[in-house]
């Protein structure tokens, strides 16, 4: 462990992550928060833990780290548990050779929550983290008290052959050796479409984010990571389908869609998977709603968790 400790800070520091100013201010963690190194199911995590009271645990997506949460971890803290791990293969946690699939990640975090002692937790998820977070709680239903998911698809649930058409979804099968070789170097100018055409607005997603980002993406063996998770979708579709075969979700859900983005369709994607579902929905907003418009997507989630407690 202490040689995985020392390997990650010394990332850290070769990236130029410790202090560069391209490091936005939303990046940035309180002081309350630690950072724990998390082995489980045969990976290791980079894990945010901070605050006290009931846990929330907080996934991201492709594109982004667990950074991507700092704004909502900030707000939760005051009478929550957060925790805040980066996906296999994502920012600065293992990069194994395989387990991209979404079920086995779904076991990462069991496995990470029994290793730092946690049982329940309220669950918040963007992109795919969806992914992530609907396997988990399909295998641990017992586990999640409330779900909210933000603005991706279910791979197999509900419209998924009809969403697979959308040309802009292109990169879902995007990936392998030679396109490793393509990206290589220029993993800013892959991501910056990404930011771009999946923006309302594209000058909200901030420079320092987008250097950011690209830096964590360009440590070796990240593109591989994180085409990874894209190929693993054929798979997560025949989990899925499994999992929904053993019946629908029961917690409470909130399925939030980004106004220029998913939209309403991100409620009508969960009616599929879950029986209890409200919509919200961010205006103003494409995918990346927490860059975009944090206050408003703060806001829904910290009321459908507060109403719901």
């Amino acid at each position: 462990m202490r040689s995985f400790l020392c390997a990650a800070a010394t990332m850290i520091m070769a990236l130029g992550l410790g202090s560069a100013p391209a490091v936005a201010q939303d990046f940035v963690f309180p002081p309350a928060f630690h950072v724990q190194h998390v082995a489980t199911n045969g990976t290791t995590l980079h894990v945010r833990i901070g605050g006290r009271g009931p846990a929330v645990l907080l996934l991201h997506g492709y594109g982004e780290t667990g950074d991507m949460w700092a704004p909502l971890a900030r707000e939760l803290m005051r009478d929550h548990m957060v925790i805040v791990p980066d996906l296999r293969g994502m920012g600065l946690s293992a990069r194994p050779a395989t387990g991209y699939d979404k079920k086995t990640q779904g076991e990462d975090m069991a496995g990470m929550l029994d290793a730092i002692g946690v049982g329940r937790v309220d669950l918040v998820t963007h992109d795919i983290g969806n992914m992530v977070g609907y396997a988990f709680a399909a295998e641990h239903r017992d586990r999640i008290k409330r779900f909210v998911l933000m603005d991706a698809p279910l791979p197999g649930i509900g419209p998924w052959e009809e969403i697979l058409k959308n040309p802009l979804l292109w990169h879902f099968r995007f990936g392998g050796p030679d396109m490793e070789r393509l990206v290589a170097g220029r993993e800013r100018i892959y991501l910056d479409r990404f930011w771009n055409e999946f923006s309302a607005t594209p000058a909200r997603f901030s420079e320092g984010s987008r250097q950011h980002y690209a830096a964590l993406y360009a440590a070796p063996g990240a593109m591989h990571a994180g085409f990874a998770q894209f190929a693993a979708f054929d798979q997560d579709a025949i989990d899925n389908r499994a999992f929904l075969a053993a019946g629908k979700l029961e917690m409470l859900v909130l399925a939030i869609g980004g106004e220029k983005s998913f939209g309403q369709q991100m409620a009508a994607v969960m009616r599929f998977a879950a029986t209890n579902v409200t919509g919200g929905i961010v205006p103003d907003a494409g995918h990346w709603l927490m860059e975009e418009q944090p206050a408003a997507t703060i806001k829904l989630v910290r009321g459908f968790l507060d109403e719901n407690g």
